[in-house]
């Protein structure tokens, strides 16, 4: 049992990143932690609160986080996660508030009570975890291991150069990519082949009341064809932490750029790593069959709970 602690701003692929870590008895979700990133705080905890009694989550913590960048004007993508964050998935309201407190705490709490026991797993732009890294330099020994979807070593997709989540707190990407611990790099490179294509969407629809997120999630942000459709981005974190093979990873030096004019939130990726030492494993490809396989193999056995 792998227990995991999601950093995330839910967001539809987030969505669908929970509803994988919830469908797979080998892992356990010690804690979500919300941040400001697809749409506003409001949003994201909201939506992680709804999600956490729809996916029948428990007592799983959601403690609220980051409103905005460290240093920026708030960067949204409501354009595409739509209004609500969710797209056209339409959930219960949560009956259940947030935990008191702030993600940055209950972040280095969790760590600090097992260190070397719980992978942390950022899959929204790294301002909770570039807080934590400061508050608690200790965090980078605690953790088991440290996995995010963001970046890119080729070109973005909120701009030329950046990726959503770097683009979004560039300064706080710099920080965590800086702080001492080997990021497991999951970016645009391989979760733009982790595509809904009509063969995956219809393996989701027999899914019961799971197929209510599901279906909606899949399609909100994009056309879906025998070919391919809207990718699955924040999916292929926890879908390494289930089962590295699927990827091929490379060691890399990565650095955020925060200066450029037209570039703040690149990740300039250098694979040629000899004597400096690898700060980061980047993904280079994904089996887009096998990935498939194992995110609906998770769906079909939460569907079964929850009928």
């Amino acid at each position: 049992m792998t227990k995991l602690l999601i950093d995330c701003d839910p967001g539809i692929d987030d969505a669908l990143a929970l509803a994988l870590a919830a469908g797979s008895p080998s892992l356990e979700i010690a804690g979500i932690t919300t941040v400001g990133g697809n749409v506003d705080l409001s949003l994201t905890t909201a939506n992680a609160l709804a999600l956490r009694e729809f996916l029948d989550l428990g007592e799983v913590p959601v403690v609220a986080g980051s409103p905005g960048a460290l240093l920026r004007h708030d960067v949204r993508a409501a354009t595409v996660h739509g209004s609500s964050g969710l797209g056209d998935a339409v959930l219960p309201p949560a009956t259940r508030p947030a935990e008191d407190g702030h993600a940055v705490d209950f972040i280095i709490d969790t760590l600090r009570a097992a260190p070397g026991e719980i992978t942390l797993v950022a899959i929204g732009p790294l301002t909770n975890i570039a807080l934590a890294v400061r508050k608690e330099p200790r965090v980078v020994e605690w953790a088991r291991d440290f996995v995010i979807m963001g970046g890119s070593y080729t070109r973005g997709n909120t701009n030329p150069a950046a990726e959503f989540n770097m683009l979004a707190d560039p300064e706080a990407a710099a920080i965590v990519f800086g702080a001492g611990w080997t990021v497991k790099m999951f970016g645009l490179d391989v979760t733009l082949t982790a595509l809904v294509t009509t063969d995956v969407l219809e393996r989701m629809r027999p899914l019961g009341r799971l197929s209510d997120l599901l279906v909606p999630a899949a399609t909100s942000y994009g056309v879906v064809t025998a070919e391919g459709g809207p990718a699955i981005h924040d999916a292929c974190a926890v879908a390494y932490v289930l089962d590295p093979s699927l990827f091929t990873c490379v060691p890399a030096v990565v650095r955020v750029e925060t200066a450029g004019l037209y570039t703040s939130g690149m990740t300039v990726t250098d694979f040629k790593v000899a004597d400096r030492g690898a700060n980061a494993l980047v993904a280079t490809s994904l089996d887009v069959n096998r990935f498939w396989d194992v995110m609906l193999d998770a769906y079909t056995r939460l569907a079964s709970r929850l009928g």
